[in-house]
């Protein structure tokens, strides 16, 4: 892939990736190995394509023609890409942000959400997630509390961290979040008909927010970074997430 001509998105946005169906067996040997480079790099420092290596790695067992051609995507926009990188800054004030996102029933294969999030630090990204969701949620409003409640986790995490290294936290950290209804019902602690089988386990996010380790804000859709993580994206809008969350 190293001549490929370059695409300016890791995954078409147009195509929706789904399961191969039962009765038909492709041998495609090199598909696990190229998943395990792309899982290096998206770890690492390449959160721009953490969405496209989570979804293209639900393929494994027994990956088609049209996965084999999105993984090859990525490695196109890899390698137009080649010298992109997250870039840190110093001076100000260094506050740290926290975005998350989710993308209701997305995929098509088991109806399930998928969540995104982001934590920066230094003006730039310092941990990114983008993962299914284990429970299928049945509204708008339940996915973007899950992917809440997983980036409280996340959060509380990195204050330990900062913690560790000396660097305290004076004030709760902010959670931008672009649901109205969600952010309602972390701050409210009430329950509804509609809500009321929420899995306990997601109200860690309510806990934390009461004991002003977090805040939660809202930020219109456009401007929350965690889209990068959810849903693949035409190549504008992609581009300038890219480079809102640090990478040059």
């Amino acid at each position: 892939m190293e001549n490929s001509h370059p695409v300016a998105t890791p995954l078409d946005p147009n195509v929706k990736l789904i399961k191969t169906p039962d009765d038909e067996k492709y041998d495609i040997p090199d598909y696990r190995s190229a998943i395990g480079s792309l899982m290096y790099a998206a770890v690492g420092t390449r959160p721009d394509i953490a969405f496209a290596v989570q979804a293209l790695s639900q393929f494994l067992n027994n990956p088609g023609p049209t996965h084999w051609t999105a993984v090859k995507r990525v490695f196109r926009y890899l390698n137009g890409t080649r010298n992109l990188g997250i870039v840190y800054r110093k001076g100000g004030e260094v506050e740290p942000l926290a975005y998350t996102d989710a993308d209701w029933g997305s995929n098509p294969n088991d109806r399930r959400s998928i969540s995104g999030n982001i934590f920066l630090l230094a003006f730039a990204a310092i941990t990114w997630q983008s993962r299914k969701q284990p429970t299928i949620a049945l509204s708008t409003l339940e996915a973007e509390y899950m992917a809440e409640s997983l980036m409280a986790w996340q959060v509380i995490w990195l204050w330990m961290v900062l913690a560790e290294l000396g660097f305290h936290l004076a004030k709760p950290t902010t959670l931008n979040v672009d649901n109205m209804g969600a952010i309602s019902y972390s701050t409210n602690m009430i329950h509804h008909t509609r809500t009321k089988h929420i899995d306990i386990q997601h109200h860690f996010v309510r806990e934390k927010i009461v004991s002003n380790e977090i805040e939660i804000q809202h930020c219109a859709s456009e401007d929350n970074l965690a889209d990068l993580l959810t849903k693949a994206l035409p190549a504008p809008k992609h581009q300038d997430l890219v480079r809102r969350i640090g990478m040059a």
